[in-house]
């Protein structure tokens, strides 16, 4: 019998979309904990995850609009290991004329905190021009953006 999910960690109140994860045995490296490289799959599942909570999962499907990662950062708070369980919380903290700023945060159930975060630059880009375009009006209304000094 399986226990149900987590519910939304208070440390993530302030994102706009969280996912759940179950830290998996792969996910370590030879050092005994998870690999650097797993957080940043974690914030993808997150970002998708807001796009599809805000109707812009179309986005996804290979239209001449596409939102690209132009930059990716993160810090590593503190050691995760198998077995755990992670919340990634996922929120729009800047809007520009062509790229949105996203915030993330993992918090670990084991640990009972924030354990990494980092932010995501995502460039709206037009295929057919090969260039970044102005993020249309219909994206900017359905992105929630956090207000200033949220979490």
């Amino acid at each position: 019998m399986t226990s149900p999910p987590p519910s939304k960690p208070i440390a993530l109140s302030g994102y706009a979309a969280v996912v759940t994860l179950s830290v998996q045995w792969g996910d370590q490296d030879a050092f005994g904990h998870v690999n650097n490289a797993v957080p940043l799959r974690w914030f993808e599942t997150s970002r998708i995850r807001l796009l599809e909570e805000n109707g812009l999962d179309h986005l996804m499907n290979g239209t001449d609009l596409v939102p690209l990662v132009a930059s990716i950062t993160c810090h590593f708070r503190r050691q995760v290991t198998y077995p755990d369980t992670i919340c990634v919380g996922t929120r729009v903290a800047e809007l520009g004329r062509s790229r949105m700023t996203l915030a993330h945060a993992v918090y670990s159930h084991t640990q009972q905190q924030i354990v990494a975060d980092g932010q995501t630059t995502v460039v709206f880009f037009d295929r057919t021009a090969q260039r970044p375009t102005r993020i249309p009006a219909a994206v900017r209304t359905a992105l929630p953006v956090a207000q200033a000094g949220g979490t």
